[in-house]
């Protein structure tokens, strides 16, 4: 791994899609989430799904729109078309916000900005001494951050220069170069580990698990520290067989001895709708206490400690 360098370059830009203040669930202390977007996985069950391409995203809020055509009028492209679900076509639209400037009842807004590091630490620092009382700091989710790696690092960097405790949600889903570049600026490291079996994992999520188990060994052997995460989605691996298996493999990565359980929620779903998309798991339940507290026991039996939650 690189040496960390002793300054960073505030000036390089990423595209960031939200920011989330005051979060007690995403590691130690309070902290403040930046979601950067892009994303290697199309996971069934995604709840940024706006987070998914490299670029801003125009969203349609539906119980808003009066069905004016102001948003047709002045679209560039013929992106705008009220006959479609979603009223834009994501094919066609080059987000130049003409249709949310005219759309006075509000109901078009664009997910997405770009942002020099310089712009997102002027947000991050008004909440510094929340994050020295609370020893909190700052979780980098997505979308997949390690996308935007040389945004991450100029973020990170900064972040340690002023004493910060840094953490990412990660899929794992990178190249060891990159992620080897970046641990070094992390204290912690949450990761994603969905399923075992490489043709299930491709069927939910898009992609095979054979990078993403082989970085998860190298993130435990290189990281400050690891946690094992496991969205739990029914359908999918919320049997005890698919628990077990994550659990038991997990034990084999070096220095890690911590998974928590995430059990599925469709806080998302509504999103799908608002980019004119269908959400494929509507109907799923979440799963119930008891269940997930028999999942924890499967985990706990292994020798882990296990939490329900992030």
């Amino acid at each position: 791994m690189d040496i960390m360098e002793p300054y960073s370059d505030v000036n390089v830009k990423g595209l960031v899609f939200n920011i989330q203040r005051f979060s007690v669930n995403d590691g130690p202390g309070v902290r403040t989430i930046v979601f950067l977007n892009g994303c290697p996985l199309r996971c069934k069950w995604c709840c940024n799904p706006e987070s998914q391409e490299m670029k801003p995203i125009v969203m349609f809020k539906a119980q808003n729109c009066v069905g004016c055509g102001n948003c047709e009028v002045v679209c560039p492209t013929g992106a705008s078309n009220l006959s479609l679900p979603g009223k834009i076509d994501h094919t066609k639209c080059i987000t130049c916000g003409k249709c949310v400037d005219v759309c006075y009842h509000k109901a078009l807004e664009i997910s997405g900005k770009e942002m020099t590091v310089e712009d997102l630490m002027k947000e991050l620092y008004q909440d510094r001494v929340v994050y020295r009382r609370s020893g909190g700091g700052i979780t980098v989710s997505g979308g997949e951050a390690l996308m935007q790696h040389k945004f991450l690092i100029e973020l990170l960097k900064t972040c340690k220069s002023l004493g910060w405790h840094t953490a990412i949600e990660t899929t794992g889903f990178a190249s060891q170069e990159v992620i080897g570049k970046v641990l070094p600026y992390l204290d912690l490291v949450m990761m994603d580990i969905k399923h075992l079996d490489p043709e299930v994992h491709k069927e939910y999520t898009g992609v095979s698990n054979e990078v993403i188990l082989e970085n998860a060994m190298f993130i435990a052997k290189h990281a400050k520290k690891m946690i094992v995460r496991v969205p739990v989605i029914p359908g999918f691996n919320a049997d005890p067989v698919s628990i077990g298996c994550i659990a038991k493999f997990t034990t084999y990565l070096e220095n890690v001895n911590e998974l928590h359980l995430l059990p599925y929620h469709d806080l998302g779903s509504n999103k799908y709708a608002m980019m004119g998309k269908e959400y494929s798991l509507a109907g799923i339940k979440k799963p119930e206490e008891e269940f997930m507290e028999e999942l924890k026991a499967i985990v706990e039996d292994e020798g882990l400690v296990c939490k329900i939650g992030g």
